[in-house]
């Protein structure tokens, strides 16, 4: 089969079993659209369908922008990635697992290698005074909700193990604290101006857009509640709040707070292909899609760099993608990838959560795109 039936095979089978409502899937090879098709319901109730422009809550996907906008202060000498957390923050200062002091710094954030993790509070703090972790609503800032964790033991000494966490949130308070204003203000700087990307914001920049979320039930998803606790990984538990989208007052979460297009993930990963297009140096790209964390995995198989999941062995993870991918994806439904090799680029963007995350349709969609 060509790429375009592949892929239509893929989102068939996934909306017509009821495990997707609603997906944009978007392709591009070589700077070039090669698949583009919008599928499914963006409200299921009102029969409202997607499109191409359809607003989806991002949840990690929000990460790699606010790393970009991270990276691209390095290379204009605003920090540097050894630089401590607490020479910018002096609200934010968790000690060690042996009760001193810890010296995180930038480079550590970028890699999740900072001892944070993404349990609130780690466990210890008590649930009413539980961290919130950019999903649930809240109208706390930045420096209420991360300062409780000044009570709170890192969960191992940075640098010393890898585990996937709030460190992107940390990031996007320094960013700000650097630039001034806030965390968007310094992503619209660095990344969004540059890349003409108008459509991703902390808050919906045209609720009419976007989709709503749905939670995978019995026969069919349902619609998000108000929160939503939907079991995770490792006996987590996911707590959704649809309406902090709506929220201005709700601190911006650098690691899963910000909503907006496939074609809006597409800019990111094009510029990222172009080698830093008007954003990065070339070299600092070639190390953001490189390993970073050295000996420790993700899992086998996968490393991690500045913006996502390494892929240095997909035998080894039972993956679809090729060895040199990047990749990662968000909560709320979606994913993406680059492969350095093919100049592919793809974004997987959909209001069902966690098939369209952890489910069998991001697997599906990346067999179909690189054919494996």
């Amino acid at each position: 089969m060509e790429l375009s039936q592949r892929i239509d095979a893929a989102i068939d089978r996934a909306v017509a079993e009821a495990r997707v409502v609603g997906t944009v899937v978007m392709v591009w090879r070589g700077g070039e659209p090669v698949y583009e098709r919008a599928a499914g319901y963006a409200d299921r109730a009102a029969g409202r369908p997607v499109a191409l422009d359809t607003v989806f809550r991002f949840a990690s996907v929000t990460k790699p922008f606010v790393a970009a906008a991270a990276l691209a202060m390095i290379d204009q000498g605003r920090l540097s990635l050894d630089d401590s957390v607490t020479d910018y923050l002096d609200w934010f200062h968790p000690p060690g697992p042996d009760g001193r002091m810890a010296n995180i710094t930038i480079r550590q954030l970028l890699t999740h290698t900072a001892g944070l993790t993404y349990k609130p509070g780690f466990g210890v703090l008590p649930d009413h005074e539980a961290v919130n972790v950019g999903l649930e609503n809240t109208d706390m800032t930045l420096e209420e909700n991360f300062s409780k964790l000044n009570t709170v033991p890192l969960a191992y000494k940075p640098g010393t193990a890898w585990e996937y966490s709030i460190a992107i949130d940390i990031l996007g308070a320094v960013l700000a604290e650097i630039h001034g204003g806030s965390v968007e203000d310094v992503i619209r700087y660095y990344v969004f101006g540059p890349l003409g990307i108008k459509d991703t914001s902390f808050t919906a920049v045209d609720p009419e857009r976007l989709a709503v979320p749905y939670v995978n039930d019995e026969p069919e998803p349902r619609p998000m509640g108000e929160p939503e606790r939907v079991p995770g990984p490792f006996e987590t538990v996911y707590c959704f709040s649809p309406a902090r989208i709506f929220n201005r007052h709700a601190f911006q979460s650098g690691g899963g707070g910000m909503a907006g297009t496939a074609g809006d993930v597409i800019r990111l990963l094009e510029m990222v292909r172009k080698g830093g297009d008007c954003v990065l140096k070339p070299e600092t790209v070639a190390a953001a899609i490189g390993n970073q964390i050295g000996q420790f995995n993700v899992r086998p198989g996968v490393k991690f760099g500045f913006l996502g999941a390494v892929t240095e062995n997909a035998a080894l993870d039972n993956s679809p993608l090729p060895d040199g991918a990047v990749s990662w994806g968000g909560v709320y439904g979606n994913r993406w990838c680059y492969d350095p090799k093919s100049g592919t680029v793809a974004a997987a963007m959909t209001n069902t959560a966690p098939e369209g995350c952890d489910g069998a349709f991001p697997s599906d969609l990346w067999r179909a795109v690189f054919n494996t």
